[in-house]
């Protein structure tokens, strides 16, 4: 009798312990956080609105000035169309493009090289690429800026919006805007001095006005320009040598478009050495400077602004 009340006890004991393990992998399965779907929102955006599933990871990027974007909020594109010069990338950008795929130039995208990559975010630009808008939307989520200008800031805030990185964009920005003020104490005086720009490219000349990507950062740090180049416009196209004294100034800048058949720099060298030019007095007075195009012009991103900061220091802080 007595070992089988033994056998009972133990029994009972058997049960309440199972019952509490039962209990305690319930109770653990029900406090366990459960995998939520990854967050989405919607950025506005030049073709409307578009929303996008968590952080995007495989982003491909459709324009020069947007990779750079990238590139400063820390983004490594899985694609991004070829610098206009550079084999493929601009020098100032190669060593942080090594393993991204070329998907086309800013004109001519390869689609299909962007569907082969599956990506998860396409970012473009209206101006270039609207007719392939609705392809690309099939790809993946796209976004594009309305155009390519001179505020390059303005298409920069759309990018970190588009990347869910709006806290670092707004670093980069105010470390850009802080780099300004800081220069413009340093510059004094000088920011007095009428900033002219020139471009020369195969078969065309340029004046540059205000709305350039170099004329807004000469804007932001307060440089008066010429008369006929303090508008807010974006360049006097196709000039003739009969418009080389609308090119003077306190200081003259010219940059050369150079595509790798020394047509840019042979015209850059004929006007140069026209004696119109000789006879402007920036030229008589030494202060023509010729400054890199991808830099002052063509890359047109955050990196190249504070590379053109750069030389605006160097330039005019040894006077």
């Amino acid at each position: 009798m007595k070992a089988i009340k033994k056998i009972f006890l133990l029994c009972s004991i058997f049960a309440i312990l199972l019952l509490a393990a039962c209990g305690g992998t319930e109770e653990k399965t029900s406090t366990e956080p459960k995998t939520t779907a990854e967050k989405s929102y919607t950025v506005e955006h030049a073709m409307g609105s578009t929303t996008i599933k968590g952080n995007p990871k495989r982003v491909v990027i459709l324009t020069n000035e947007g990779t750079e974007a990238l590139l400063a909020l820390g983004v490594t594109p899985v694609g991004a169309v070829q610098s206009f010069t550079g084999n493929p990338w601009y020098e100032h950008i190669a060593d942080k493009m090594k393993n991204v795929k070329v998907v086309g130039t800013e004109s001519e995208v390869n689609v299909e090289a962007i569907a082969a990559l599956k990506p998860d975010l396409i970012i473009g630009n209206k101006m270039r690429q609207e007719k392939i808008y609705e392809q690309l939307s099939a790809i993946a989520p796209t976004v594009f800026a309305e155009t390519l200008r001179g505020d390059w800031k303005e298409n920069f805030q759309l990018y970190a919006k588009a990347l869910n990185k709006v806290d670092k964009g707004n670093k980069v920005i105010q470390n850009y805007d802080s780099r300004i003020a800081e220069l413009k104490k340093k510059l004094g005086d000088k920011v007095q001095m009428k900033v002219s720009m020139v471009r020369f490219m195969a078969g065309e000349v340029r004046i540059y006005h205000q709305d350039t990507f170099s004329g807004v950062i000469l804007k932001d740090l307060g440089f008066a320009r010429p008369e006929s180049q303090n508008v807010n416009d974006f360049a006097e196209r196709n000039v003739t040598k009969e418009r080389i004294p609308a090119m003077e100034g306190d200081i003259l800048f010219y940059f050369t478009y150079e595509t790798g058949d020394g047509k840019g720099s042979e015209l850059e060298k004929e006007w140069i050495a026209d004696p119109l030019f000789k006879n402007l007095e920036v030229a008589k007075k030494g202060e023509v400077h010729k400054v890199s195009d991808t830099i002052w012009n063509t890359a047109g991103g955050v990196l190249a602004a504070n590379l053109m900061l750069d030389d605006i220091e160097k330039i005019f802080l040894k006077k």
